[in-house]
């Protein structure tokens, strides 16, 4: 069980989540702006913060950026849409999974769990500090990469993945295992992130043709150890 941090200007959904959660033996804790939901991070150290992106002073991007300059408490984001860019937007930001209104309380009671196994099991000791792969060098501590002596500049999440790919260098890595790894449990179907966040990096390593980060087809992809390739 957690103390979660519901952060919405919905008086009728926080009180939905404050018995349904509180019921599953969660301790909630709620706030009904973007500020105030800062302070109550502040004061309450939550284990898991459940996050609406529409609120009414500041949205929850902002608030997501914010408690991320401090904090690396797992954030869930409420949202009304299903757009794809938002969700992406929400995942560079910080979010650790996005939950699509309306939900079931059990969906939720499920993503919580997800990010508290995924955040407590996060193999780190594992990982490399400093990864070499042909014309790549990826530095797990500063959290920063370098194609051929230039740094690249890339969300989070983009790291998160080349990081994921550098471990596993030569290897075939499947969707679902960069998908466990880098979002968690819950988003090990949703390829299509997978697949934007790959073509993305590409275009960053100037590499739109596939020959460093190469693809598996229908399985997943493979960072080249290949050191002609640059």
């Amino acid at each position: 069980m957690a103390r979660v941090l519901v952060v919405d200007d919905d008086p009728s959904l926080l009180r939905a989540l404050r018995l349904g959660l509180g019921a599953a033996g969660h301790e909630v804790i709620s706030a009904a702006n973007g500020e105030d939901g800062l302070a109550q991070a502040v004061r309450s150290s939550p284990e898991v913060v459940v996050l609406d992106l529409g609120l009414p002073d500041i949205d929850g991007f902002t608030v997501c950026e914010r408690l991320r300059g401090w904090n690396d408490v797992p954030i869930i984001v409420l949202s009304a849409t299903r757009a794809e860019d938002r969700k992406v937007a929400a995942l560079d930001g910080g979010a650790d999974d996005y939950v699509t209104k309306p939900f079931g309380m059990a969906e939720l009671e499920a993503r919580i769990r997800a990010v508290l196994r995924h955040r407590r099991a996060a193999p780190d000791d594992q990982v490399p500090e400093l990864m070499a792969v042909g014309p790549l060098s990826v530095d797990t501590v500063q959290h920063a990469a370098h194609l051929n002596g230039s740094p690249l500049e890339l969300t989070s999440k983009e790291f998160d993945v080349l990081a994921f790919l550098a471990t596993h260098a030569g290897k075939v890595c499947t969707h679902q295992m960069i998908l466990t790894a880098v979002w968690g449990n819950s988003y090990t179907n949703e390829a299509q992130y997978l697949h934007a966040y790959v073509h993305r990096l590409r275009q960053k390593l100037g590499d739109e043709s596939g020959l460093l980060l190469r693809t598996a087809p229908g399985i997943g992809y493979i960072l080249s150890t290949d050191p002609s390739v640059s």
